[in-house]
């Protein structure tokens, strides 16, 4: 067995999945999806073909022949903590495509089913997130982004209901029994009140790509080529489209900067708050979590890190999770140049200096596991979620601005246009771009150490603080804290989240309570309507023990299912002694079922680790 990445189970010596037809049911009672999958691959096999699952009931497999043979399989007993359980199919000479039938278990680690009650819509809701190695868990696949494929989906829900996926919408239409494929019953399938939404992806897509929801959503244009949707009602509808009104704008931004937008559609779906991340770059159809909803425009910044994804990330993808960087790199750095043009070069600085804050925060995270400060980190037996952080994003970011210095802008850009015009529709590993870099950027190799980069630990010597009137302002101001000076009003008078953020980051962590419940009283950070300020301030007053903030703390736990702010107040609560412990335990066990699978297992492993 030659294996191509140390999360999947595909063997490099066999064809990959190339083209998969899905046709899925959804039972929202059971919280289950029966499901058939007609599978082609790369090129013709005999013999054992290995696919990735977890916690996946394989009823059959069988021939595409008429009449169709059944196809050996086995699933393995044990399942791995990590990459699951591997289905091993024994082809017949000659196999292009096959058959499968299959069901999700309610736990699948994809999808997160809400019930009525928990939707604004009252009505059953469902979403997949299946980054890093979660498709899996919705159907057998090579769960490697090595592996890129196209797609048709066939979506079997109730009539009440629409769905959205990453991928082009064909129809919605009455169910037919050829749709399909023994996924269930006729009877099932075309029962009284279900309808058929239709999906075709024609561009090879990494599987943890894949995506869709259904439930009670809604849409408002927003341009062309751009339409946000939401489940929610008109509210958050309305909010979406006034907070996202530049979202054409930034496309046609992108494309100057990186060449044509190869997806036809770029639209955005705001899903409930047990969302895990800020945005999910699925292209076609971007997820967002409420909470990018500011009211000022800010929140289009996490949308145009998402729309840089269509450069980087979706159409150049990373090999494996070993070179993550690749994606998270270039495209904060894309986003960053997107930034720049959009809303000025004082708004790009000030995400550059929070990010810059985010890195050496990463240090001392991982200061007893430096391998994962590394751009190129070994993560054989290692849990992407468990070791997700913002070091591929800001060392990665940190490594391309290096190159733009020392090259010059015009040089670079004309290098990262021809990089992914070479690359795009292609999964490459560190190595291929630093190959590339080095043929492109000739000397490039003398002039910055590369392997420190790549290979080494920490942030270079060469990475660089960014440099701009209103960032070293804040970061003023942040140092003052310490003596007791507070930021005067005329001081703060023009700030934005952003710049709150910025100076909560900069604060020294050994504070007073007292000085943290004056700083309070005067400027409400911890009732913000953005998280991102409120999340700052609550991690710096949890320390202090301000038992006062307490209820903000739940409250924030329990409303909010992302997990860039679930890590660092968790985390907070379980490094301290005695009440704010117990309280984190309290907290999780009351609102676990909130959180999306993937968003529970990261508190869990928290609060264990913690004890």
């Amino acid at each position: 067995m030659a294996p191509v990445d140390p999360h999947s189970y595909t063997d490099g010596d066999h064809p990959v999945t190339a083209k998969a037809a899905l046709a899925f049911y959804l039972d929202f009672d059971a919280s289950t999806i029966h499901a058939s999958a007609l599978l082609t691959l790369s090129a013709p096999h005999s013999g054992d073909l290995l696919l990735d699952t977890r916690t996946l009931t394989v009823q059959s497999a069988s021939t595409t022949s008429d009449p169709p043979v059944p196809i050996p399989f086995s699933l393995a007993d044990d399942a791995d903590p990590v990459l699951g359980s591997a289905l091993t199919l024994t082809l017949p000479p000659g196999t292009t495509s096959f058959l499968l039938t299959f069901s999700t278990f309610p736990s699948a680690s994809a999808l997160q089913w809400l019930s009525p009650p928990q939707t604004a819509s009252s009505l059953p809701f469902v979403f997949s997130q299946c980054q890093s190695i979660h498709a899996r868990s919705i159907f057998p696949c090579h769960d490697t982004p090595a592996a890129r494929i196209t797609f048709s989906l066939l979506l079997n829900i109730p009539t009440q209901l629409s769905a959205v996926a990453a991928a082009r919408h064909v129809s919605r239409r009455d169910p037919l029994p050829s749709d399909h494929r023994g996924a269930c019953d006729d009877a099932l399938w075309c029962a009284p009140g279900r309808i058929v939404e239709e999906f075709e992806m024609e561009q090879s897509v990494p599987p943890y790509l894949f995506a869709f929801a259904a439930g009670g959503i809604g849409f408002r244009d927003l341009g062309p080529r751009t339409r946000v949707y939401a489940e929610g009602g008109d509210k958050v509808l309305d909010e979406a489209a006034r907070e996202f009104a530049g979202v054409e704008e930034m496309v046609k931004v992108g494309e100057s900067l990186f060449g044509p937008y190869e997806w036809e559609r770029f639209d955005l779906l705001v899903l409930p708050p047990s969302f895990p991340y800020g945005g999910m770059e699925n292209p076609r159809m971007v997820f967002l979590t409420p909470t990018v909803i500011k009211g000022d425009a800010a929140g289009a910044q996490v949308v145009a890190h998402e729309l840089a994804h269509s450069w980087t990330g979706n159409l150049i993808t990373n090999k494996t999770n070993e070179d993550f960087w690749l994606n998270e790199g270039f495209t904060t750095y894309a986003e960053r140049r997107i930034v720049e043009v959009v809303q000025g070069e004082e708004r790009a600085a000030l995400n550059m200096g929070i990010g810059w804050r985010g890195l050496n925060r990463m240090m001392e995270r991982f200061k007893d596991n430096m391998e994962f400060t590394k751009l190129k980190p070994k993560m054989s037996g290692i849990d992407p979620d468990d070791v997700y952080s913002e070091v591929p994003y800001e060392k990665g970011f940190q490594f391309l601005w290096r190159i733009e210095r020392q090259i010059g802008r015009p040089a670079f850009d004309e290098f990262l246009k021809n990089y992914i015009a070479t690359f795009k529709f292609k999964s490459i590993d560190t190595d291929t771009f630093l190959e590339f870099l080095k043929a492109n950027v000739p000397g490039i190799e003398n002039q910055i150490d590369l392997q420190l980069w790549v290979e080494g630990t920490g942030i270079p010597p060469d990475a660089m603080e960014p440099d701009s009137a209103i960032y070293k302002k804040i970061c003023s101001l942040a140092a003052e804290f310490k003596s007791g000076k507070l930021p005067s009003e005329d001081e703060v008078a023009d700030w934005s989240g952003q710049e709150w953020e910025l100076y909560l980051e900069n604060l020294p962590t050994d504070v007073e309570a007292s000085q943290v419940t004056a700083l309070d009283e005067r400027y409400k950070l911890s009732e913000s309507r953005d998280y991102e300020v409120k999340v700052a301030f609550l991690q710096l007053a949890i320390p202090t023990g301000c038992r006062c903030y307490f209820n903000e703390v739940e409250k924030c736990l329990k409303q909010v299912g992302r997990m860039k702010y679930l890590r660092p107040l968790y985390s907070s609560l379980a490094r301290c002694s005695g009440e704010e412990k117990m309280l984190a335990h309290r907290i999780f066990s009351e609102a676990h079922e909130f959180y999306h699978p993937i968003a529970r297992s990261v508190a869990e492993s928290i609060l264990s680790r913690h004890g």
